[in-house]
């Protein structure tokens, strides 16, 4: 017997990301629930070849929701994820309310698995941060092989980790600079059109930002406490897809050629690293696909075994949504969880 899936924010781009990629892997669902806000009840979204129609959250019945992906935020998060969970679901969190918990593991499955038994005690699983969770993939098998020492990534986000105003404002201001129209900036602090913006997430008192703060204590918790990360997160004018320029300092030599053949042999990496014009990956071309592209693998001779890398990879998808499925496809695979209707 299957599981019961609700999706709770399946309007917005990571929910339908969610459903699309759930249609996609054939995940063991019986029934997939959509879930929204009030204000969305009827609305349909695609699910593979078939559609739903969205449910308000706050008629759902709760008793038989085996796994929840939670994908509307922190504030919301932070009311139903612990109702979800008293109920008996699993609740995947996509938002950033319960990564810093030190009793909800933060899953990246390519990286630490073994740690989604840590479930049982809040009954909530957290996601990290889209640009944490490609960074993290790529750094894995490297830090299993000569030990990172320090981290200095700079990203390139694309607007959509902003939600779909983001994207549109985009859109439209893009289109007012063709018609030399008056351009307004609403999602963000300044124009995105033909622009850069290095801020993202509200500003902290040591000058970092949210996000880039994110980026380095969710891999300390992902992936090694004892790592030092710096990060200068950057918002671009692109639809989808983060890329990140990664400088590894290693405690152990470790050559081009063996980072690239451990990196091919790593799950959730792709190396397409030819040292010509085009011989690497854009963010336009990963869209729509799972894997984390690395190109661009050199040696750093500024410091002691050290490594530069270009990471590229569809935020929406693994960044979000795909990793969420794929926690939950690691909780069936090891028999941590079972449908209650079977259980029953």
């Amino acid at each position: 017997m299957g599981y019961k899936v609700a999706v709770v924010g399946a309007t917005g781009n990571v929910g339908r990301e969610m459903l699309e990629i759930l249609a996609e892997r054939e995940f063991p669902a019986d029934e997939v629930v959509a879930l929204a806000s009030r204000r969305s009840q009827g609305t349909e979204v695609s699910f593979g070849d078939a559609t739903l129609k969205i449910k308000a959250l706050e008629h759902c019945d709760l008793s038989d929701i085996d796994i929840c992906l939670m994908s509307a935020g922190s504030t919301v998060s932070k009311e139903w994820s612990p109702k979800f969970a008293a109920a008996g679901a699993v609740v995947i969190d996509n938002s950033s309310c319960w990564r810093y918990d030190a009793d909800v593991p933060l899953i990246v499955p390519e990286v630490n698995a073994d740690a989604v038994a840590g479930f049982r005690k809040k009954g909530i699983i957290a996601n990290p941060n889209c640009s944490t969770a490609q960074l993290v993939v790529a750094l894995k098998p490297l830090h299993d092989k000569a030990k990172i020492t320090r981290v200095v990534v700079a990203t390139y986000q694309s607007v959509s980790g902003a939600g779909k105003e983001a994207m549109d404002e985009l859109f439209s201001q893009t289109k007012a600079v063709f018609q030399i129209d008056e351009i307004e900036s609403k999602a963000f602090p300044k124009r995105i059109a033909f622009n850069l913006i290095p801020h993202i997430d509200a500003f902290m008192e040591d000058g970092y930002t949210k996000e880039e703060w994110k980026m380095m204590v969710e891999t300390k918790k992902i992936l090694d406490p004892k790592i030092k990360l710096t990060a200068t997160c950057v918002r671009v004018p692109v639809f989808i897809g983060h890329s990140e320029v990664v400088n590894i300092e290693f405690e152990n030599p470790i050559s081009v050629d063996e980072a690239r053949s451990v990196l091919r042999g790593a799950p959730g990496c792709l190396v397409i690293d030819k040292h010509e014009p085009g011989g690497y990956v854009t963010p336009y071309e990963c869209v729509g696909e799972d894997a984390t592209y690395i190109s661009r693998i050199r040696t750093d001779p500024t410091v002691d075994n050290g490594l530069v890398l270009w990471v590229v990879s569809d935020n929406l998808r693994k960044g979000a949504a795909l990793n969420a499925i794929q926690i939950a496809e690691c909780l069936i695979n090891r028999k941590l969880i079972e449908a209650k209707r079977k259980a029953a």
